[in-house]
């Protein structure tokens, strides 16, 4: 259960939030901004995800005050939503790490590696589940960029979920990709740079995936899933890869690419006056995400 005492009511851009840290598998705490609509609950809940992790609730407020628009179009159509944070990403953490496998030493916890990022997730989902105000039936997650990948992961372990937008996955992980020389390991600190990683081309993708591998993975996804693309990205091939092998597979999955500029356009931001200025393209893709949710948690 989610403490009182861990949970505070907010204005943030003219909006209600509550801010409130939520507790991890492994006892930490994780910082979760919530806004609920207007009227009778219990509502459908939809997080959202953007990128890697850490920021903690200085990341939160600066979303709920500079990229709040899509938020909080989906509370305006009747959805509670939350901007949710986790512990940052560990480079090939889910490959190397293998299942977690938790277990009890002297009456607490006992772990054989560290939680990871997406299993933050995981127990944010379940404890915004338990609160009154939240269908705990109708709970959905739009992922964005690493987002994505870790929605992935998610519904491939976890089905607590009703749908998942995986907007831009950077799912090179999870599909256990063996990057090319556009990809390259950092000298100092020996981890993978792969900021410029050229993944184009569907075709190249699946020719670099351990096939083997990301099938098991799909296999066991059973959440709906909408792929959201974008024209001309460097990673539109991997994007391309998630959908294709979710559709042989029989997923219940849907596809649509977009022309924009901007990486994370689905999460509009304020320009340098303040203000909201929304484009058609990003217009139509927030409509297609709650379209997509409407169909699976409202019908």
């Amino acid at each position: 259960m989610i403490e009182e005492n861990f949970t505070i009511d907010k204005e943030i851009d003219g909006k209600p939030v509550k801010l409130m840290y939520v507790e991890t598998w492994d006892g930490l705490y994780t910082a979760v901004g919530l806004r609920i609509p207007q009227g009778k609950g219990p509502f459908p809940l939809v997080l959202f995800a953007y990128g890697n992790g850490g920021g903690g609730m200085t990341w939160i407020e600066d979303a709920y005050e500079n990229k709040a628009y899509t938020i909080n179009e989906y509370v305006e159509a009747g959805y509670a939503g939350a901007w949710i944070r986790y512990r940052s990403e560990v480079e090939l953490g889910y490959n190397n790490g293998g299942p977690l496998v938790r277990d009890k030493r002297q009456g607490g916890d006992l772990f054989n590696r560290s939680p990871l990022e997406y299993e933050d997730e995981i127990s944010v989902v379940e404890q915004l589940k338990s609160l009154a105000a939240i269908d705990s039936d109708r709970v959905g997650l739009v992922g964005m960029s690493h987002g994505g990948e870790m929605a992935l992961k998610i519904i491939s372990e976890y089905h607590g979920l009703k749908a998942v937008v995986a907007s831009e996955p950077a799912a090179h992980e999870y599909l256990s990709l063996n990057p090319d020389k556009t990809a390259f390991v950092n000298e100092e600190t020996k981890l993978r740079n792969i900021e410029e990683m050229e993944m184009f081309e569907l075709e190249k993708v699946m020719k670099r995936i351990d096939l083997r591998i990301a099938k098991k993975r799909i296999s066991e996804i059973s959440t709906p899933t909408f792929v959201m693309g974008r024209n001309f990205d460097h990673l539109q091939g991997i994007f391309m890869a998630v959908f294709e092998l979710l559709k042989k597979a029989g997923k219940d999955t849907e596809w649509k690419t977009y022309n924009h500029d901007l990486h994370g356009f689905l999460f509009p931001e304020k320009n340098s006056k303040g203000s909201y200025q929304v484009d058609a393209v990003q217009d139509e893709a927030i409509k297609d995400t709650l379209n997509f949710m409407d169909k699976h948690m409202k019908n």
